[in-house]
């Protein structure tokens, strides 16, 4: 069972495939078995990484209490024991903001970070407010609406009901990532480090807006943009092959964009 060390927390993470290597962060209801969608399809091309965030999954969970700023260490603690360079980071939600972290301390191995359905704690007024009037909207609504279309709840019920048995598997909850966010980084923060981000959005997202990510992608210096039309915030849950195929249109021309340089 791969284990890394991040200072002295086991740390559980999955390596497939070969080729270029991407690593996803989960969000607050997920671990490394909630990636099993994306790992079937990419491992053919890619290196895949998967990782369970202290508290999540098989990693270590006895810790009486769980701060998110240690998460961005435990991804770092996988780049470093697989001695990844040049890794694309793509987070789920808030998992994106422990991406970015870690992406921003070690930029020596990550070249690129994909921050999915999240603005990945950005420290900036206007994409705060944005961010501020967004959540105020979804949380009228049921979690699971928030997640997954009506559509899709209804006609895969089987699927719906294994994404909330997801969560059940963690220790740490939602609450634990919420200081993730605390003391972001600025954009001349990201510019500085040389990491390419991208934004990766779903036209029927209910917790963050396309006007939102199309505002942050634009105050963003050299940044992408991918909104895939009608999916949901979890689209690598309920929409897939065209969430794979998002993630590995971004992995290909991000790569190409760093051998043309």
């Amino acid at each position: 069972m791969p284990l890394a060390d991040s200072d002295g927390t086991s740390i559980y993470y999955e390596r497939h495939g070969s080729g270029p290597a991407i690593l996803f962060v989960h969000g607050s209801g997920g671990h490394h078995a909630a990636w099993w969608q994306q790992v079937a399809s990419l491992r053919e091309e890619f290196t895949v990484v998967t990782v369970d965030l202290r508290g999540f999954g098989k990693s270590d969970s006895s810790m009486p209490e769980f701060d998110g700023q240690d998460f961005p260490g435990d991804v770092v603690a996988v780049l470093d024991a697989e001695d990844l360079t040049d890794a694309m980071l793509v987070g789920q939600s808030i998992g994106s903001v422990a991406a970015l972290r870690a992406g921003l301390l070690r930029p020596e191995r990550v070249g690129s970070v994909v921050l999915g359905h999240s603005l990945g704690g950005i420290s900036h007024p206007e994409l705060k407010e944005l961010a501020a009037a967004d959540r105020a909207e979804a949380v009228k609504l049921p979690v699971i609406d928030r997640l997954l279309t009506k559509r899709f709840q209804q006609e895969r019920a089987d699927l719906t009901f294994l994404f909330q048995q997801m969560g059940t598997f963690n220790v740490a909850k939602m609450a634990d990532l919420r200081n993730l966010d605390t003391n972001g980084p600025s954009l001349e923060d990201i510019e500085a480090s040389g990491v390419k981000v991208a934004f990766l959005a779903g036209e029927k997202d209910a917790v963050l807006s396309v006007k939102t990510v199309t505002r942050a992608h634009e105050l963003t210096p050299g940044s992408h943009l991918e909104i895939v039309p009608d999916a949901p915030h979890s689209m690598y849950w309920e929409t897939p092959a065209q969430y794979n195929a998002a993630v590995a249109r971004l992995r290909r021309a991000l790569t190409a964009q760093k051998e043309a340089a």
